[in-house]
């Protein structure tokens, strides 16, 4: 009889380094190909551009395949405690601690009963960088981008969204990747924020920025990353405006828009009631949403409604009866914020508005109940989870740290342990 061998693809390509493992694996026995399922290949950043079945088709095709089955999960142990293959076949392209933690995975499993790890050698040459290139470049594309929110919310128990504010920020939320035990975790979406968007620029957070600026950093963010936005809107602005503005998200292939229901100059959420801030009317909010529904052209983008109840105390019913309200007129995903420091009121509002409705996404904003994990989220009903401004406020304090440190010190020697080398940040940066 011969040998069991196993491997397994995450790709929607084949190039010659893939041929090569295959004609390598072949020689070692009887082949066995996984194809790495797509709620699998979203947690390792290669999001799938054909479906499952599709990408084993592919693979059957191939000359020297015995048989093709569909890998679950990303670390081997279903596949290798049913199978026991005496051979694992991988390239050796073990680049970062999450690919280790996999390796580390498929070795702990191979030395229980005797198997073999055998590592081949990545394939380096113009032909495959040239079609690495053309994936990532075909995922960055608006067509395939703007739909992607929608595929993440059937495949991801709750889509992790990270704060970007420009093209660097973009690349960290792109491409940081860690393995926590036996998972693999990364962020799904990121979140274009009005208000860091306007600190950033060192304006107030009060709509002064306008949307052609606005969009420019959209522009930054989509030029060097593939992962789905999901934009600010702020209260969306004059409706005869908005309707402009969810054209032009749509065809820059944007996801989704999030506008809240307040009218007159907009003040931080967070301020709650401290500040004078009004509420939209429930028939004028839903008018702005059914003008924004009419005017896209794709059924790939979304617009959530965000409720501003709890913010300013005026109460779940209130929440609720907007909500309800304007799914009806065409919202795409309600969005609940609070200002508490515990969950309570938002994990309520969650549950009543389940009760009632269980399609519909919810998403939540976690900064001030940042206690909260995401597993609880999800166990009330939530699909988004925002993480809001946690990246600008990380930046802030050590930039300042670092300012004042060059002043005291009349030198940059001391500021060093605040530093990351260039030469690692430059290496987020992909060359053509």
């Amino acid at each position: 009889m011969k040998p069991k061998v196993y491997t397994c693809f995450c790709t929607d390509i084949i190039h010659e380094g893939h041929l090569n493992i295959i004609r390598e694996a072949e020689k070692l026995g009887e082949l066995t190909v996984g194809v790495l399922s797509d709620a699998e290949m979203i947690r390792y950043n290669r999001f799938p551009t054909k479906t499952t079945e599709e990408r084993m088709e592919m693979i059957r095709e191939l000359s020297g395949v015995s048989r093709v089955i569909e890998q679950k999960q990303i670390m081997y142990d279903e596949v290798i405690r049913s199978m026991k293959p005496d051979y694992v076949v991988h390239g050796d392209n073990w680049n970062d601690s999450a690919m280790q933690e996999i390796r580390k995975n498929i070795l702990a499993l191979l030395q229980e009963y005797g198997g073999e790890l055998v590592e081949i050698p990545y394939t380096h040459n113009e032909n495959v960088e040239k079609l690495d290139r053309q994936m990532r470049e075909k995922l960055s594309m608006p067509e395939f981008r703007r739909g992607r929110l929608h595929k993440l919310l059937e495949m991801t128990p709750i889509v992790k969204t990270l704060e970007v504010h420009s093209g660097l920020t973009g690349l960290i939320a792109e491409k940081t990747i860690v393995a926590k035990g036996e998972a693999i975790s990364q962020f799904d979406a990121m979140w274009i924020s009005s208000l860091c968007d306007s600190t950033e620029k060192g304006k107030p957070d009060i709509e002064l920025v306008d949307m052609t600026s606005r969009f420019r950093t959209i522009d930054d963010v989509l030029e060097v990353t593939t992962k789905p936005i999901i934009f600010d809107g702020d209260t969306g602005g004059l409706t005869e405006h908005f309707v402009y503005t969810v054209r032009s998200l749509e065809r820059m292939g944007v996801s989704a828009v999030i506008i809240e229901d307040k009218t007159g100059l907009k003040k931080n959420s967070l301020f709650g009631t401290e500040i004078q801030q009004t509420q939209d009317t429930i028939e004028n909010f839903c008018a702005k949403i059914a003008a924004g529904k009419r005017a896209q052209l794709s059924d790939d983008f979304m617009i959530i409604a965000r409720i501003e109840s709890l913010i300013l105390e005026r109460g779940q019913e209130d929440a609720l009866e907007r909500a309800g309200a304007y799914v009806k007129a065409g919202a795409d995903g309600i969005m609940i914020h609070s200002r508490k420091k515990e969950p309570d009121e938002i994990f309520a509002f969650c549950d009543a508005f389940r009760a009632k409705d269980k399609k519909t996404p919810l998403v939540v904003v976690p900064s001030t109940f940042n206690t909260v994990t995401e597993e609880e989220l999800a166990g009330h009903g939530v699909n988004i989870v925002i993480y809001a401004n946690q990246m600008l406020r990380a930046a802030f304090p050590a930039m300042e740290r670092v300012a004042k440190s060059i002043l005291v010190n009349q030198r940059a020697f001391e500021a060093d342990s605040d530093l990351m080398p260039i030469r690692e940040i430059i290496t987020l940066i992909d060359e053509l």
